[in-house]
């Protein structure tokens, strides 16, 4: 859900067409691979990562904890999450869930 909201924040002042992408797919790993784009103001490349650090943004009146904690969320269940470079859109967040199932006997 914060990926879908930073994307449409990103969107806000883009004159044009805007669109959020959400998309799902088998990565080569046979896990499942959901990308969020939108075609806002983009990330510069160079804090690709560091959006991901507690108390940092991008946004004049962010708190810096949205992605932070997002990350937490998927790292605690096994995942990742990460910024991609996106030639199509300006904002590419992908992340892969831990796709394990346990069986219980």
């Amino acid at each position: 859900m914060n990926l879908m909201i930073n994307g449409i924040d990103a969107m806000k002042d883009v004159h044009g067409t805007r669109e959020l992408a959400i998309k799902a797919r088998c990565a080569e790993t046979d896990q499942v691979l959901v990308s969020v784009n939108d075609t806002g103001v983009g990330l510069p490349p160079q804090q690709s990562d560091q959006v991901f650090d507690a108390f940092f943004t991008t946004k004049p009146h962010g708190t810096g904890m949205g992605l932070s904690i997002s990350r937490s969320i998927v790292e605690s269940h096994g995942g990742r999450l990460w910024a991609a470079n996106n030639s199509h859109a300006r904002g590419k967040f992908c992340f892969v869930p831990a796709c394990q199932v346990k069986e219980h006997g």
